[in-house]
């Protein structure tokens, strides 16, 4: 893909996002899908209640449309977008529930672990029987391809559920997870046109476009939230695009802030069952910072700062390595 065809895709997405978001933010308010903090939130956060959520409707909705514009439907489009759709409609249902029962609670952890892992487990089938790179994975530095064989399947489930719940994880101040996003998937558009893998280039770029359009409605102060149904959707929407390249190991370093809040909180539980002290002063790390007396708007742009240093490495790895 050419760089003219980056930034229609873009431009592209950013429109369709900030119509599509436009529309859904007084449905939701109609329909009062809304917020709910969790009472151990931090008490600043009390303030957003009552927020729509469930604004990753529109962003899988304008990606969607800017895809489809932006490059001839195929298959792998078509797999990587089912993927998001499926991960996008746990989260969703996740969301109904907390919206109906009116609280922060929503689908059962093992609930959600069990369709996550499903999910991955059929593309990880599917990459391995249908698809050139089968079950080879490319490796950083020394620019080799790497057959893991029948341990592909459930390291693709893994990747699948850990990138998901991570991006989950950052979804926790107004526009952290949509910049973060928005970086980590420009990079990931890069890479991927980089080893000629086209569908995923698109829906990458068409995924950063609509995270720019939605940003102007969730950038501080939020008029809505993407909700659980937006960042699954993210996360297994773009680890599904990001597979199909073979450069999956790239993640942890590209998305380096996703691992440190899924970290932050596995860290803090481990922590406080073992020892009854806590290692933060609340998870996720973000919350650390913003109980700190960090400002949630220096928050987000510090962790959007590390997130574009992080996807730089991770470029120069690829065209340098």
């Amino acid at each position: 893909m050419l760089i003219y065809q980056f930034v229609v895709i873009v431009v592209l997405g950013a429109i369709a996002s900030v119509l599509l978001t436009s529309v859904l933010i007084p449905i939701l308010k109609h329909r009062q899908f809304q917020q709910f903090i969790r009472e151990e939130g931090p008490q600043s956060h009390k303030k957003k209640e009552g927020t729509p959520t469930m604004g990753g409707i529109a962003i899988f909705g304008a990606a969607v449309v800017a895809s489809l514009i932006g490059i001839k439907l195929q298959k792998e489009m078509g797999i990587i977008m089912l993927i998001a759709l499926l991960y996008g409609l746990i989260g969703f249902l996740d969301d109904f529930i907390k919206v109906t029962a009116r609280h922060n609670l929503g689908l059962r952890a093992w609930q959600k672990l069990v369709l996550q892992i499903l999910i991955g487990v059929l593309l990880g089938v599917y990459l391995t029987n249908y698809t050139d790179m089968g079950s080879r994975v490319w490796i950083p530095f020394i620019n080799e391809h790497v057959d893991f064989g029948v341990w592909f399947i459930p390291f693709v489930a893994f990747v699948m559920v850990a990138m998901a719940n991570s991006v989950n994880l950052t979804d926790g101040l107004d526009g952290l997870c949509a910049g973060t996003s928005a970086i980590f998937a420009l990079t990931f558009a890069i890479i991927a046109n980089h080893f000629a893998c086209y569908p995923s280039a698109c829906f990458c770029i068409a995924i950063c476009g609509a995270l720019l359009g939605f940003l102007v409605y969730n950038k501080y102060p939020a008029q809505v939230f993407m909700g659980d149904t937006g960042s699954m959707m993210l996360g297994g929407g773009l680890t599904a695009a990001i597979l199909f390249t073979g450069a999956e190991l790239l993640i942890p370093l590209a998305g380096l802030i996703f691992v440190a809040e899924a970290l932050s909180v596995i860290i803090q539980v481990i922590s406080f069952k073992t020892t009854g002290k806590r290692v933060f002063r609340m998870s996720p790390i973000h919350h650390h910072f913003e109980l700190g007396g960090m400002p949630e708007q220096k928050v987000v742009i510090c962790f959007w700062i590390v997130t574009a240093v992080c996807c730089a490495i991770s470029l120069g790895i690829v065209f340098l390595g």
